[in-house]
Protein backbone atom coordinates (compact mmCIF):
# COMPACT_ATOMS: atom_id res chain seq x y z
CA UNK A 1 0.00 0.00 0.00
CA UNK A 2 1.82 3.31 -0.77
CA UNK A 3 0.51 6.71 1.00
CA UNK A 4 -0.08 10.02 -1.55
CA UNK A 5 0.03 12.89 -1.29
CA UNK A 6 -3.66 14.66 -2.59
CA UNK A 7 -5.12 18.07 -3.40
CA UNK A 8 -8.47 17.65 -3.71
CA UNK A 9 -8.85 21.01 -5.11
CA UNK A 10 -7.15 19.63 -8.22
CA UNK A 11 -10.34 17.13 -8.70
CA UNK A 12 -13.07 18.69 -7.25
CA UNK A 13 -15.52 17.06 -4.99
CA UNK A 14 -17.85 17.38 -1.66
CA UNK A 15 -16.10 17.38 1.77
CA UNK A 16 -15.42 14.50 3.72
CA UNK A 17 -18.32 13.27 5.25
CA UNK A 18 -18.06 10.70 8.91
CA UNK A 19 -16.10 8.10 8.49
CA UNK A 20 -17.51 5.07 7.59
CA UNK A 21 -17.86 1.77 10.06
CA UNK A 22 -15.30 -1.10 9.74
CA UNK A 23 -17.38 -4.37 10.82
CA UNK A 24 -14.38 -7.56 11.35
CA UNK A 25 -15.77 -10.97 9.29
CA UNK A 26 -14.83 -12.70 11.89
CA UNK A 27 -17.15 -15.55 11.80
CA UNK A 28 -18.39 -17.99 9.07
CA UNK A 29 -21.35 -16.12 9.11
CA UNK A 30 -20.38 -12.96 8.88
CA UNK A 31 -17.69 -14.00 5.84
CA UNK A 32 -20.59 -15.53 4.10
CA UNK A 33 -21.15 -13.88 0.56
CA UNK A 34 -17.01 -12.76 0.83
CA UNK A 35 -15.24 -16.10 0.33
CA UNK A 36 -14.01 -14.74 -2.86
CA UNK A 37 -12.10 -12.47 -1.18
CA UNK A 38 -8.64 -13.50 0.16
CA UNK A 39 -4.79 -12.64 0.94
CA UNK A 40 -2.48 -12.64 -1.76
CA UNK A 41 1.03 -13.92 -0.14
CA UNK A 42 4.07 -12.28 -1.64
CA UNK A 43 6.38 -15.05 -0.84
CA UNK A 44 8.04 -13.32 2.35
CA UNK A 45 7.34 -9.35 1.19
CA UNK A 46 4.58 -9.25 2.83
CA UNK A 47 0.65 -10.00 1.45
CA UNK A 48 -2.19 -7.54 -0.75
CA UNK A 49 -5.86 -8.68 -1.10
CA UNK A 50 -7.82 -9.81 -4.09
CA UNK A 51 -10.53 -11.10 -5.48
CA UNK A 52 -11.97 -13.65 -7.84
CA UNK A 53 -13.55 -12.75 -10.71
CA UNK A 54 -13.82 -15.58 -12.29
CA UNK A 55 -12.86 -19.24 -11.00
CA UNK A 56 -9.47 -19.05 -12.29
CA UNK A 57 -8.50 -15.21 -12.15
CA UNK A 58 -7.66 -13.08 -9.15
CA UNK A 59 -8.16 -9.23 -9.71
CA UNK A 60 -5.79 -7.07 -7.38
CA UNK A 61 -3.26 -4.32 -7.83
CA UNK A 62 -0.23 -3.59 -10.33
CA UNK A 63 2.27 -2.69 -7.43
CA UNK A 64 1.36 -5.64 -5.59
CA UNK A 65 4.02 -7.63 -8.02
CA UNK A 66 6.92 -5.46 -7.18
CA UNK A 67 9.43 -5.54 -4.27
CA UNK A 68 8.80 -2.57 -3.02
CA UNK A 69 12.23 -2.08 -2.04
CA UNK A 70 13.94 -2.71 -5.57
CA UNK A 71 11.23 -2.50 -7.43
CA UNK A 72 11.97 -6.02 -8.90
CA UNK A 73 8.96 -7.74 -9.78
CA UNK A 74 8.13 -10.75 -7.86
CA UNK A 75 8.61 -14.03 -9.46
CA UNK A 76 4.83 -15.78 -10.31
CA UNK A 77 5.84 -18.90 -8.09
CA UNK A 78 6.38 -16.90 -4.99
CA UNK A 79 2.69 -15.64 -4.78
CA UNK A 80 -0.29 -17.16 -3.25
CA UNK A 81 -3.88 -16.67 -3.07
CA UNK A 82 -5.94 -17.68 0.07
CA UNK A 83 -9.53 -17.18 -0.59
CA UNK A 84 -11.36 -16.84 2.46
CA UNK A 85 -8.54 -16.26 4.57
CA UNK A 86 -9.85 -15.82 8.34
CA UNK A 87 -8.02 -17.04 11.39
CA UNK A 88 -5.46 -19.87 10.19
CA UNK A 89 -7.59 -21.11 7.67
CA UNK A 90 -9.05 -20.49 4.23
CA UNK A 91 -11.43 -22.10 1.58
CA UNK A 92 -9.32 -22.45 -0.72
CA UNK A 93 -5.38 -22.41 -1.47
CA UNK A 94 -3.82 -21.63 -4.86
CA UNK A 95 -0.65 -20.80 -6.62
CA UNK A 96 -0.44 -18.52 -8.99
CA UNK A 97 0.71 -20.15 -12.63
CA UNK A 98 1.01 -16.36 -14.28
CA UNK A 99 0.25 -12.62 -12.67
CA UNK A 100 0.18 -10.04 -14.99
CA UNK A 101 0.19 -6.16 -14.50
CA UNK A 102 -1.39 -3.62 -16.55
CA UNK A 103 0.67 -2.66 -19.28
CA UNK A 104 0.57 0.79 -18.86
CA UNK A 105 1.94 0.65 -15.07
CA UNK A 106 5.54 1.23 -14.24
CA UNK A 107 6.74 0.73 -10.86
CA UNK A 108 9.82 2.74 -11.03
CA UNK A 109 7.48 6.23 -11.60
CA UNK A 110 6.88 6.04 -7.94
CA UNK A 111 3.93 6.98 -5.70
CA UNK A 112 2.83 9.23 -8.40
CA UNK A 113 -1.32 10.00 -8.93
CA UNK A 114 -0.28 9.25 -12.70
CA UNK A 115 0.13 5.14 -11.99
CA UNK A 116 -3.37 5.10 -10.30
CA UNK A 117 -5.52 4.70 -13.02
CA UNK A 118 -3.18 1.61 -14.52
CA UNK A 119 -2.69 0.48 -10.57
CA UNK A 120 -4.15 -3.40 -11.86
CA UNK A 121 -3.54 -6.78 -12.58
CA UNK A 122 -4.64 -9.86 -12.61
CA UNK A 123 -3.48 -13.68 -11.52
CA UNK A 124 -4.27 -16.94 -13.37
CA UNK A 125 -4.20 -19.72 -10.18
CA UNK A 126 -2.38 -23.00 -11.57
CA UNK A 127 -6.13 -24.90 -10.67
CA UNK A 128 -9.20 -22.86 -10.85
CA UNK A 129 -11.32 -22.72 -7.60
CA UNK A 130 -14.73 -24.48 -7.85
CA UNK A 131 -16.16 -24.32 -4.78
CA UNK A 132 -20.42 -23.31 -3.78
CA UNK A 133 -19.46 -20.79 -1.23
CA UNK A 134 -16.95 -19.40 -3.27
CA UNK A 135 -18.70 -17.40 -6.25
CA UNK A 136 -16.38 -14.92 -7.97
CA UNK A 137 -17.74 -11.86 -8.09
CA UNK A 138 -19.38 -9.70 -11.35
CA UNK A 139 -17.56 -6.69 -12.27
CA UNK A 140 -19.06 -3.28 -13.08
CA UNK A 141 -18.38 -0.02 -14.37
CA UNK A 142 -17.46 3.01 -12.37
CA UNK A 143 -19.75 4.78 -9.20
CA UNK A 144 -20.92 7.86 -9.96
CA UNK A 145 -20.46 10.88 -7.44
CA UNK A 146 -21.37 10.40 -4.43
CA UNK A 147 -22.94 6.85 -4.96
CA UNK A 148 -22.26 4.35 -1.74
CA UNK A 149 -19.51 1.58 -1.89
CA UNK A 150 -17.99 -0.97 0.24
CA UNK A 151 -14.09 -2.31 0.41
CA UNK A 152 -13.88 -5.60 1.74
CA UNK A 153 -9.37 -5.85 2.92
CA UNK A 154 -7.03 -7.53 5.15
CA UNK A 155 -4.27 -5.04 6.56
CA UNK A 156 -1.67 -4.75 8.43
CA UNK A 157 -3.20 -4.88 11.77
CA UNK A 158 -6.30 -7.22 10.38
CA UNK A 159 -4.13 -9.49 8.63
CA UNK A 160 -5.82 -12.74 9.93
CA UNK A 161 -9.52 -11.90 9.21
CA UNK A 162 -10.97 -9.59 6.42
CA UNK A 163 -13.06 -6.15 7.02
CA UNK A 164 -16.36 -4.60 5.69
CA UNK A 165 -16.03 -1.09 5.43
CA UNK A 166 -18.91 0.57 5.16
CA UNK A 167 -20.71 2.40 3.43
CA UNK A 168 -18.15 4.50 2.12
CA UNK A 169 -18.76 7.07 -0.52
CA UNK A 170 -17.02 8.58 -3.74
CA UNK A 171 -16.10 11.87 -3.25
CA UNK A 172 -13.89 12.76 -6.19
CA UNK A 173 -12.87 11.04 -9.91
CA UNK A 174 -11.23 11.91 -12.90
CA UNK A 175 -10.77 9.34 -15.64
CA UNK A 176 -7.95 8.16 -14.13
CA UNK A 177 -8.61 7.72 -10.49
CA UNK A 178 -11.35 7.93 -7.99
CA UNK A 179 -11.12 9.51 -4.43
CA UNK A 180 -13.33 7.23 -1.90
CA UNK A 181 -13.95 8.24 1.91
CA UNK A 182 -13.04 5.23 2.90
CA UNK A 183 -9.41 5.05 5.42
CA UNK A 184 -7.36 2.14 4.33
CA UNK A 185 -4.16 0.79 5.46
CA UNK A 186 -1.14 -1.67 4.12
CA UNK A 187 -1.82 -4.79 2.95
CA UNK A 188 -5.40 -3.30 1.40
CA UNK A 189 -3.72 -2.79 -1.77
CA UNK A 190 -5.71 -4.81 -4.48
CA UNK A 191 -9.18 -4.88 -2.27
CA UNK A 192 -11.82 -5.04 -4.05
CA UNK A 193 -14.40 -1.59 -3.71
CA UNK A 194 -18.23 -2.81 -4.38
CA UNK A 195 -21.65 -1.29 -4.85
CA UNK A 196 -24.67 -3.50 -4.13
CA UNK A 197 -26.93 -2.48 -8.44
CA UNK A 198 -30.24 -4.18 -9.24
CA UNK A 199 -29.76 -7.04 -5.95
CA UNK A 200 -25.76 -7.92 -6.70
CA UNK A 201 -22.49 -7.15 -4.89
CA UNK A 202 -20.46 -6.27 -8.22
CA UNK A 203 -16.92 -4.87 -7.86
CA UNK A 204 -16.12 -1.10 -9.50
CA UNK A 205 -12.66 -0.80 -8.92
CA UNK A 206 -9.51 -1.84 -6.66
CA UNK A 207 -7.63 -0.09 -3.86
CA UNK A 208 -4.01 1.49 -5.43
CA UNK A 209 -3.07 3.65 -2.28
CA UNK A 210 -4.07 5.88 0.64
CA UNK A 211 -3.63 9.54 0.74
CA UNK A 212 -5.50 12.29 2.88
CA UNK A 213 -7.46 15.28 2.09
CA UNK A 214 -8.23 18.09 5.11
CA UNK A 215 -5.98 15.77 7.35
CA UNK A 216 -8.63 12.88 6.93
CA UNK A 217 -7.58 9.71 5.44
CA UNK A 218 -9.11 8.39 2.20
CA UNK A 219 -8.27 5.93 -0.78
CA UNK A 220 -7.43 6.45 -4.26
CA UNK A 221 -8.71 3.84 -6.20
CA UNK A 222 -9.03 2.59 -10.26
CA UNK A 223 -11.72 3.31 -12.56
CA UNK A 224 -12.10 -0.45 -13.51
CA UNK A 225 -13.56 -1.81 -16.89
CA UNK A 226 -11.24 -0.28 -19.45
CA UNK A 227 -7.77 -1.35 -17.52
CA UNK A 228 -9.52 -4.71 -16.84
CA UNK A 229 -10.69 -5.24 -20.66
CA UNK A 230 -6.49 -4.68 -21.46
CA UNK A 231 -5.65 -7.22 -19.31
CA UNK A 232 -7.95 -10.10 -19.92
CA UNK A 233 -7.38 -9.56 -23.57
CA UNK A 234 -3.44 -9.52 -22.78
CA UNK A 235 -3.95 -12.44 -20.44
CA UNK A 236 -6.04 -14.17 -23.35
CA UNK A 237 -3.76 -13.75 -26.02
CA UNK A 238 -0.92 -15.72 -23.53
CA UNK A 239 -2.96 -18.29 -22.64
CA UNK A 240 -3.42 -21.95 -23.94
CA UNK A 241 -7.24 -21.34 -23.80
CA UNK A 242 -9.59 -18.46 -23.67
CA UNK A 243 -9.98 -16.64 -20.15
CA UNK A 244 -13.01 -16.90 -18.50
CA UNK A 245 -15.09 -14.08 -17.97
CA UNK A 246 -16.52 -12.78 -14.88
CA UNK A 247 -19.24 -14.78 -13.77
CA UNK A 248 -22.88 -12.12 -12.32
CA UNK A 249 -23.83 -13.52 -8.79
CA UNK A 250 -27.39 -14.77 -8.42
CA UNK A 251 -29.57 -11.91 -6.18
CA UNK A 252 -30.00 -14.94 -3.72
CA UNK A 253 -30.40 -14.28 0.14
CA UNK A 254 -27.54 -16.02 0.71
CA UNK A 255 -24.75 -13.26 -0.78
CA UNK A 256 -22.84 -11.11 0.33
CA UNK A 257 -24.70 -7.84 1.77
CA UNK A 258 -24.00 -4.17 2.95
CA UNK A 259 -24.89 -3.27 6.08
CA UNK A 260 -26.21 0.42 7.03
CA UNK A 261 -25.08 1.08 10.64
CA UNK A 262 -27.34 3.47 12.85
CA UNK A 263 -25.28 6.46 14.38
Amino acid sequence: MRALALALCLIGGPALAEGPTMRALQTVQDGKGWQAVGRIELGDRGFCTGALIADDLVLTAAHCLFDKETGARIADGDLRFLAGWRNGRAEAYRNVARALPHPGYRFDVGEDLVNVGVDLALLRLDQPIRLPQVAPFATDWSPLMGEEVGIVSYAMDRSEAPSLQEVCEVMAQRTDLMVLSCAVEFGASGAPVFVLRDGEVRIVSVVSAKAAVEGRPVALAVPLMEPLATLQAEMAAGAPRAAPGPKVLSGGSGGAKFIKVAP
